[in-house]
């Protein structure tokens, strides 16, 4: 990272683009037009958006450091390793019924880009069902697929991958943005399983298609993996959105500020304006407040923007009242609706040792070897994540014995993840395996996120409660016995040995975790419904200045990884604000 300026209490980061402030005394203003509270996914869009008129000034408040020069973000391979380090926020569960009482670890970014820097980069949409269905849900068409189809290609420049192989019959280039912003590429290494995987497609068609193209609106089969990795690097909110051509004087970041609470203004009317940020920076904690002209505009994600409402009085009044936090907005449903994707996998012994234990984990020369390439030229082994085939398939009709709450008839049900081997030690001495990831994409389950004390600074209570009802358990069974058939393709005799993965009741409910998706705490719901806590415009019900654009507002949770719909309701999101303030 380049140093540009250091003086007493002041330190300027030139992180390529917009002004990136460490010391909040060196801000150039104390009012701004939008704060945006969250440099992640959705808040860098908004960020580059509302700035593309020179009129409008912009601050985000991010609460973490800079994403510059952080290897394991930069590097696509290393997305296993973020997971629990300094980058992530480490949150933990409390004990889930549902998985036999266990807590497990919640990951969220904490660096510039937020969990767009920590993920495992998977491009997916989700089906036009899904989208149609938040159209219905709120009553606005505007966020049917239809009308969203122009912001996924506003978003995406989909580019070669890192090797430069011939992609054709990889993807379908007529459904795809190339002028873009944040960059979208097919894998850019073969990995060991890559021909048997697709030799069992040959094999097992009719049961297991091949799809050329999951991004189609109606996916159903397996595919090869889309990624948001460009020049083989992540391509995140901050390298996109805040990326070099960002030298925008309306625009400024302010890193390492932990927003505590949004404020009410003084002022006359029905409804509450709330208008002043209130954060701490810096290693003394001192308080700050920042005030806007326009909005503020919580894009802190499904975890951190409850947890700033709540914190804020804005809330069920009664049982914010029980913790002696003052009521300032009546809102039941912050906080409530937290939906996410549980994720199990099964793993087999394999007698081929062209996998990642072998060629990777257990050669140290190798992984030094593939760190140079990387470093020099962006290519070989880390230019691309561990997965480079995923599924997303329905059942037939006869395998349903539940009653299927997904979006529409043209809505995978579930996801299969085909990787090499293990992604993460520890690694055994010896042996190889092949591993597929079950997903439930339609989960019953839901949760909720709380605060228990009037302390800003603990950690909210996250409660997912996943597999809470037992269809997604059954779900989760059935699509464990999908991906045992997978392997009885001719193509795996020989190579698979043995499973070792036991498919039991228990077996789910102790191995299951999230794969990071969650939704829906602050749901987006019909103007003038009583549930749900912003309108389709997404503007913060029974309050004026407040707008949140996250992952929170989603109703459900969409059948694919959740960056690429938080990015695309980031764009629709930009449009709202520049119609609403007529620029």
């Amino acid at each position: 990272m380049t140093l540009l300026l250091i003086s007493i209490g002041f330190l300027l980061v030139n992180a390529g683009f917009a002004l990136v402030y460490e010391a909040f005394g060196e801000l150039p203003n104390q009012t701004y037009d939008f704060v945006i509270v969250g440099g992640g996914t959705a808040g860098n869009v908004l960020a580059n958006r509302l700035t593309e008129d020179p009129d409008a000034s912009v601050l985000v408040l991010e609460a973490a450091g800079s994403n510059e020069g952080v290897l394991l973000s930069e590097v696509p391979w290393f997305c296993t390793q973020l997971p629990g380090s300094v980058y992530d926020w480490n949150f933990t569960t409390i004990g889930q019924p549902g998985l036999n009482g266990r807590s497990i670890p919640y990951p969220r970014g904490y660096l510039l880009g937020g969990s767009s820097s920590i993920n495992f980069m998977f491009y997916t949409r989700g089906s036009e069902d899904d989208y149609d269905r938040f159209a219905r849900t709120t009553g606005d068409d505007g966020w049917s697929w239809n009308e969203m189809l122009p912001y996924f290609f506003k978003n995406e420049q989909f580019v070669p991958p890192a090797d430069g192989h011939n992609t054709s019959g990889q993807f379908n280039p007529t459904i795809h943005g190339f002028s873009g912003i944040n960059s979208v590429s097919l894998p850019g290494y073969p990995r060991g399983s890559d021909v048997k995987v697709l030799q069992a497609l040959d094999e097992l068609a009719e049961e297991y298609p091949f799809e050329l193209d999951y991004n189609n609106g109606n996916p159903n089969g397996i595919g090869w993996v889309q990624s948001t990795v460009g020049n083989g690097t992540r391509s995140s909110s901050a390298t996109s959105y805040l990326g070099p051509k960002m030298n925008r004087p309306n625009l400024d970041v302010l890193l390492h500020a932990y927003v505590t609470r949004i404020l009410l203004q003084d002022s006359e009317g029905s409804e509450p304006h709330f208008n002043t940020v209130e954060f701490m920076h810096g290693s003394d904690g001192a308080i700050h407040t920042i005030t806007t002209n326009r909005e503020i505009i919580l894009s802190a994600g499904a975890i951190g923007t409850p947890h700033i409402l709540l914190n804020s009085g804005i809330g069920d009044s009664e049982s914010l009242s029980a913790i002696g936090v003052k009521s300032t907005l009546h809102l039941p449903s912050v906080g409530q609706n937290v939906t996410d994707h549980p994720r199990w996998a099964l793993l087999w012994s394999i007698s081929d040792n062209n996998t990642f234990e072998s060629v990777y984990w257990r050669n140290a020369t190798f992984q030094q070897e593939s760190l140079t390439e990387w470093r020099e030229s962006r290519t070989g082994f880390l230019s691309s994540p561990p997965a480079t085939q995923v599924g997303f398939l329905r059942f037939s009709e006869e395998e349903v014995t539940w009653d299927d709450r997904c979006a529409g008839q043209g809505t995978p049900q579930y996801e299969l993840i085909f990787t090499n081997g293990r992604q993460l030690p520890p690694i055994p001495a010896t042996g190889d395996t092949f591993s597929i990831a079950l997903v439930v994409l339609c989960p019953l389950s839901r949760g909720n996120i709380t605060i228990n004390t009037t302390d800003f600074l603990a950690p909210p209570v996250i409660n997912p409660n996943l597999l809470s009802d037992p269809q997604d358990v059954a779900i989760m069974t059935a699509i464990a016995a999908k991906a045992q058939r997978f392997v009885t393709a001719s193509t795996w005799k020989d190579y698979i040995l043995s499973p070792l993965t036991n498919v039991t009741d228990d077996n789910i409910r102790n191995g299951t975790s999230t794969i990071y998706h969650p939704v829906g705490s602050a749901s987006m719901s019909p103007v003038g419904a009583d549930w749900g806590v912003v309108d389709p415009n997404l503007l913060l019900k029974g309050a004026r200045g407040v707008r949140i654009v996250d992952a929170s507002v989603l109703p459900f949770i969409p059948s694919a990884h959740t960056q690429v719909p938080v990015y695309a309701f980031a764009e629709r999101a930009a449009d709202l604000i520049k119609e609403a303030w007529k620029y």
